[in-house]
């Protein structure tokens, strides 16, 4: 290990919330080195949406913008998978599955997302085309067409009147085992969501186009997209080692995924490991993501300027103690 491996902070994850993370550093003239696996959570999407100022555009591309604007801040990404964080006596030490280790002062998670969906034959295959998971992100596209709301939680019913706000024609697909409240019901059938009880058999598509669900009766539903809940989980395994595990993120007493536990600056229970974006709370849209980043990149600064403030008064004092011992003895 060389001493170009030396970094103020090493992010884990290059996507919205890693890059603007990197920004925030970078702009606070930190060293900050971002390793990316490519693989971003959001890649099976053509386009992303409600990100002002970039509406409609393609992940991938948004992500090959934020890398070139970190560069100029002194910002390096590296394409890699990391596999090990370990303590060191100057912070931690990044380990990569190809081979690289990075000394850094302390380590920002921000990837490895990724999303569990309904066990539904054909499901996966549509995800990111016609079964979409968030009505900020890609209800407008679908605005007025035939849509299935799957439903597995009595927590997810809210979705029902998401999407009616976007559609005369919303059915929502409750599966087998789960009993939505009265309440609940009657407000569907008074603003005209219709409800199917079943687990669906199977997603039906003919070639590119979707045709619609199979339902467990045997009958069909057709329908030009479906949204479904994932449950998303963040795969950092490499933190373990170090005490830091996800934990259930839930909502209304219904688990939704896993995710590592943080403070409202993003710190983990690890001092000098912090966490933002998805990595964090699964509920936070790209936008939010990105504002979630360069939130936690400060919070990050701040508590580099404060050790670099320390460090510095321990240093002017050695000086001045040795400094008096000298006068003393001449």
């Amino acid at each position: 290990m060389t001493e170009n491996e030396r970094y103020d902070v090493v992010v884990v994850g290059g996507g919205a919330a890693g890059l603007s993370g990197a920004m925030a550093l970078g702009r606070s003239r930190r060293r900050v080195l971002v390793i990316d696996a490519g693989e971003p959570r959001n890649a099976p999407a053509d386009h992303a949406y409600n990100y002002l100022g970039r509406e409609g555009i393609e992940p991938r591309e948004l992500l090959e913008i934020g890398r070139v604007e970190v560069a100029t801040y002194g910002v390096e990404v590296a394409v890699d998978h990391v596999v090990g964080v370990d303590r060191d006596a100057a912070g931690f030490v990044v380990t990569t599955e190809g081979g690289r280790a990075a000394r850094a002062r302390r380590v920002l998670v921000t990837g490895g997302v990724v999303d569990e969906l309904p066990d539904v034959p054909g499901l996966a295959e549509r995800w990111g085309t016609d079964v979409l998971q968030c009505p900020y992100c890609h209800g407008w596209e679908v605005r007025d067409q035939a849509i299935a709301v799957l439903i597995t939680t009595p927590m997810q019913a809210h979705h029902g009147l998401l999407f009616r706000q976007l559609s005369d024609d919303v059915v929502m697909v409750v599966a087998d085992g789960t009993e939505l409240p009265d309440a609940d019901l009657e407000k569907f059938a008074a603003i005209g969501v219709r409800i199917e009880h079943g687990t669906p058999h199977e997603v039906v598509t003919d070639g590119d186009r979707l045709v619609g669900l199979r339902l467990a009766d045997g009958s069909m539903l057709e329908r030009q997209a479906i949204f479904v809940a994932s449950k998303p989980h963040v795969r950092a395994d490499f933190l373990a080692p170090l005490g830091i595990a996800p934990e259930s993120f839930d909502m209304a007493g219904t688990a939704y995924g896993s995710v590592p536990a943080v403070e409202a600056t993003g710190a983990t229970s690890v001092p000098g490991i912090y966490a933002a974006g998805n990595a964090t709370d699964i509920s936070l849209t790209l936008m939010a993501s990105a504002a979630h980043g360069t939130r936690v990149g400060a919070f990050v600064n701040a508590d580099l300027a404060s050790e670099d403030a320390a460090r510095a008064v321990e240093a002017r004092r050695l000086v001045r103690a040795g400094h008096a011992v000298g006068a003393h003895n001449r």
